[in-house]
């Protein structure tokens, strides 16, 4: 069979590869990530000097923050030029950008995803509010994250009276994809992938540029055994089958394989473990205080992964619907390694549709983490001196969600907390301060979220603060924690205080269930029309 048309060894798909060529590939941390071919091109390049100075495009973080996905890209003069929505996964390209050796962009995850689909349409640019206001804006940088980076890719246009930004659309030379089975011809079907993400859109992109697919699979079947419905990305738009060994195609980059994220296999609620208490916890259940009744909900990755873990150990997981931005509607969000796959969902759809949805104002609300914030209400989650994490999908989710909450602990740096009889200790504080006075870069604009009338909360293991015109405003305390002592002499800036702030709800610090299922079904807007 491996003499049959377009299968093909990864160092033969590799060979195809022109220096100089833009190459984008598909992945969500290790989900589709076509590991076999892309590690092949980094061991290509150390052997023999190429492919070279190639121009990498990708949307979500692709790698384990340490050697695999992206990370193989990570060579001096095997890239010249990376356009990326997440950094924080690849630090050996993360360390090129930031040793301005090489010209890097760092632009919104779903506008990636989106400019694939325009790519394929002949659209020389995709428009998109999203960026507006932020280190994305031209008028702020355009995306470019080191001083080497002088090209502008990014452009500010008006139609009617308001504000666009165009980002500029270039050909794609080599599409790397992955997929589940493909038959002789190059169809593709995704069985046991956890997401379906922009496989699709990237082919096309590349097929319509007049460049090469090269899709990575776990099994090749005979012409026709494929049901042409299971086929995600049609064999007209692929040139060149890799199958991979079985250690270069695990399901996540935390799991081989769990039958859960692909295939339909439901997991009883209370076998997911309950987290303990903790400052996580604490921000978790706070933060779960917001749900509303019939609430559609983005969670970020890192400490809102919490809020799943509450939710579901409150038993309200009936009541709403939580998202993430590849695709997942419904279930239980999967963390750590396996971020982006998702328990008991209700629906999959692809990544650049789920950021139509979010784009659009399809979020009530989202809970993303809380790395830096000023007092204008400006969130930097991207840059913090010579670490390049990238925004990923954080300003496609949080400047169009109806509400928009950030969570975080307070400082950073060593923090040690507990509960102790129902008040939070500080046991050991931060070494670093996370509310300053200015962010190093917004990833997040306080002013834009004002001007469009979006609510904001930034919630933490001792106390709550939300955005007014006049500033940020200190409106909730957590039970044992001093305003002066553990508060404002660990921020840069005071905040606003109007009167005595509420005391934060004591059950959050109590053992068992805290009681948000009655308190959603009491405050529910749904509940009282």
């Amino acid at each position: 069979m491996n003499n049959k048309g377009k299968i093909i060894s990864a160092d033969e798909a590799v060979k195809l590869i022109k220096n100089g060529a833009t190459v984008a590939t598909g992945g969500f941390v290790g989900i589709g990530v076509p590991e076999e071919v892309i590690a092949s091109v980094g061991k290509n390049f150390l052997a023999n000097g190429s492919p070279n100075g190639l121009t990498l495009i990708y949307a979500a973080g692709q790698g384990d923050s340490k050697e695999r996905g992206l990370n193989h890209f990570g060579h001096k003069g095997l890239v010249k030029r990376v356009i990326g929505g997440h950094w924080g996964l690849v630090p050996k390209l993360q360390k090129l950008a930031v040793e301005n050796k090489i010209d890097a962009y760092n632009l919104p995850q779903g506008v990636i995803s989106h400019m694939y689909r325009d790519i394929a349409a002949g659209r020389p640019r995709t428009l998109s509010t999203v960026g507006l206001g932020t280190f994305v804006d031209p008028r702020n940088g355009g995306g470019k994250v080191n001083e080497k980076t002088t090209e502008e890719i990014v452009e500010l246009v008006e139609f009617d009276g308001k504000e666009y930004l165009g980002f500029k659309n270039r050909p794609v030379d080599v599409a790397i994809i992955r997929g589940s089975t493909a038959d002789e011809d190059g169809n593709l079907t995704i069985e046991r992938e956890a997401l379906i993400l922009e496989s699709l859109e990237i082919a096309m992109a590349a097929r319509n540029s007049g460049g090469i697919v090269i899709a990575q699979v776990e099994k090749v079947v005979k012409k026709g055994n494929l049901n042409s419905k299971d086929v995600k990305v049609p064999g007209i738009m692929v040139n060149y089958i890799v199958l991979a060994a079985p250690e270069n195609h695990w399901q996540t980059f935390g799991e081989r394989f769990n039958p859960a994220y692909s295939e339909g296999t439901k997991i009883p609620a209370e076998n997911v473990a309950p987290m303990k208490m903790s400052e996580r916890k604490i921000i978790a259940r706070r933060a779960a205080f917001e749900l509303e009744k019939g609430a559609i909900v983005n969670l970020g990755i890192g400490m809102p992964e919490g809020i799943a873990s509450v939710v579901n150990e409150e038993g309200i997981t009936e009541y709403i619907t939580l998202t993430a931005e590849p695709g997942v509607i419904g279930g239980i969000p999967a963390g750590g390694l396996s971020f982006g796959a998702a328990v008991n969902t209700d629906a999959v759809i692809s990544q650049p549709s789920q950021f139509d949805f979010y784009h659009g104002g399809g979020l009530d609300m989202a809970f993303l983490g809380l790395a830096q914030a000023d007092r204008l209400g400006n969130l930097n989650v991207s840059k913090f001196g010579p670490r390049l994490a990238g925004a990923g999908g954080f300003i496609d989710i949080s400047q169009n969600a109806k509400k928009i909450i950030f969570t975080g602990t307070f400082t950073a740096g060593g923090l040690k907390v507990s509960v102790k009889d129902g008040k939070v200790v500080i046991d050991r504080e931060g070494r670093l301060k996370k509310f300053v006075k200015s962010v190093e870069q917004v990833t997040f604009s306080g002013p834009y979220a004002l001007k469009a009338g979006q609510p904001v909360l930034y919630i933490t293991e001792r106390c709550v603060l939300k955005l007014t015109p006049e500033g940020m405003e200190l409106i909730e305390v957590a039970p044992g924690i001093d305003i002066d002592r553990d508060i404002i002499s660990q921020m840069e800036f005071t905040p606003i205080i109007k009167g005595t702030p509420a005391i934060m709800d004591t059950n959050i610090f109590k053992p068992g269930i805290s009681g948000l299922k009655a308190h959603m079904q009491c405050n529910s807007p749904s509940d009282t029309e």
